[in-house]
């Protein structure tokens, strides 16, 4: 009997939002169920950036149907991202917990980057590429994603805000012609020759399309008979006759599926900009997109092979962070935190990256970084957890009330890591104390000291004072007990 859980990437795209549904068997990857919904969400923004009712409607009744397949399922097994217009939309937040009830797990935020690398993950688990160095391009709703790479790491990833949707309403919601399709050609070029120059340096071997636009240009390239790949010269072929109709729904164009006619003109204009700044000739396809990177990122989530994991040691690297001393710091705040939670001590290896910056308020720097730098694995919203403990490791706790609310359990963890902080101020092994245990129960915490050590370190002692002087104000008092 299989008893191999069955694992689900929610793929929540400008365009469509995508449920795939996979299990393991006998070391192979199986897809049991696919469902895609043309959501069309970045089609209900507006010039504000702000997204309107109706768009806000369509997208809960698609995550409603997600949640009651996904129903059941081990919180474990699941990942849901959410892509550009959840990134750029302004009145995101009072959307997004309504969005997470509907679906009935949590949904990341993801970066512009962090979906480029999960798209290439897509591939480079499933094309063989033999070696050779791959651009994978994926043109999505909102936004249009670059990479480089020939092994499990990309080389180069970079997303820029062009997409089939946003394009194909800003240029071609009334008629198609010359002027309209040119404009939007000049505008995607602009965006690209932002990364042009390094990505024309770095080069590459093959030339990939992923997702929805490329596939439906690659479609209607062979259905008119003007090739099996994608090329510059059967793009142009197909622009003219849109030009000359007048619009895509009147080009009448053979493989078009009609989900497809309202957004084909904007994501040709732009795949057409990304051939001409990159001087490409000619592209393949491939099937592998956003979904199946988060699918394969979620099965490898694991202690010895979590991207997250490396993230933390090349920033521990990039910052010159001392790792004996995050490590003392980090051991220390997961002793005193009682339980395993991987943040905290994240964020505790992290503690001391501003410090690259400048000592004065490194805290600061540190959270900064944490919250704004592209961190390949982390979603936006771990990020901004790992920023909330990074700058909540020392100084006024006052700054904290507002970012941590009534949340017990995280200020606990910002206790844990203050007092790991405080402990290793020396940045020597044994200057630290001897069992010391950190008690919390229902918000009331007592800190057991040794006594002895407690009179042998002085400046520790009157720290620690000045630290629950801090807490108190807070009303949040804590107990020193020494033993």
């Amino acid at each position: 009997m299989n008893t191999a859980p069955m694992l689900a990437s929610v793929d929540l795209g400008s365009n469509s939002f995508r449920l795939q549904i996979c299990q393991i068997r006998d070391g192979q990857i199986q897809i049991i169920e696919n469902i895609k919904n043309m959501v069309r969400f970045a089609a209900g923004l507006d010039e504000q950036k702000y997204l309107d009712q109706a768009s806000q409607a369509r997208a809960l009744e698609c995550l409603a149907q997600f949640g009651e397949r996904l129903r059941g399922f081990d919180p474990a097994c699941v990942r849901a991202v959410a892509t550009n217009t959840f990134r750029v939309a302004k009145n995101i937040a009072g959307f997004l917990p309504q969005a997470e009830a509907a679906l009935g797990f949590p949904i990341e935020v993801i970066a512009g980057r962090e979906e480029a690398r999960l798209i290439y993950t897509g591939v480079v688990h499933t094309y063989p590429a033999e070696g050779r160095k791959m651009l994978v391009v994926d043109i999505g709703g909102g936004s249009t994603e670059f990479v480089i790479g020939s092994s499990l790491q990309p080389v180069l990833t970079e997303s820029l805000p062009l997409g089939c949707v946003s394009y194909s309403v800003r240029f071609f919601a009334d008629k198609t012609n010359r002027k309209t399709f040119q404009a939007a050609v000049n505008a995607a070029r602009s965006e690209i020759q932002r990364i042009a120059k390094f990505y024309k340096r770095e080069g590459w071997d093959i030339t990939l399309g992923t997702s929805g636009t490329a596939k439906s240009i690659a479609a209607v390239i062979a259905a008119e008979g003007l090739g099996n790949r994608i090329t510059a010269g059967a793009m142009r072929v197909l622009a003219e006759r849109i030009i000359a109709a007048g619009g895509v729904k009147k080009a009448k164009l053979d493989g078009l599926k009609p989900e497809r006619v309202d957004v084909f003109a904007g994501g040709l204009a732009v795949l057409t900009a990304v051939f001409e700044e990159l001087d490409i000739a000619e592209m393949g396809f491939t099937e592998a997109a956003l979904r199946d990177g988060v699918f394969y990122d979620l099965i490898g989530r694991k202690p010895d092979t979590d991207m997250r994991e490396q993230t933390v040691r090349q920033f521990q690297s990039r910052y010159h962070v001392s790792s004996k001393q995050a490590a003392r710091v980090a051991d220390l705040a997961a002793r005193l935190f009682g339980e395993t939670n991987h943040y905290l001590r994240w964020a505790a290896m992290l503690h001391e990256i501003g410090l690259d910056i400048a000592h004065t308020a490194y805290h600061k720097h540190s959270a900064y970084i944490l919250e704004q730098a592209d961190m390949p694995g982390f979603s936006r919203p771990e990020q901004q957890l790992l920023a909330k403990l990074a700058l909540g490791q020392r100084g006024d706790l006052k700054k904290m009330a507002d970012l941590l609310g009534n949340d017990d359990k995280l200020w606990r963890a910002v206790l844990a890591l203050r007092l790991a902080v405080l402990f290793c101020r020396a940045r020597l092994p044994d200057a630290l104390p001897p069992d010391a245990r950190l008690h919390c129960e229902n918000g009331a915490c007592v800190l057991h000291l040794n006594g002895a050590w407690l009179d042998g370190n002085p400046l520790t002692s009157s720290a620690l004072h000045a630290e629950r002087e801090q807490w108190r104000k807070l009303g949040r008092e804590w107990v020193l007990e020494a033993v």
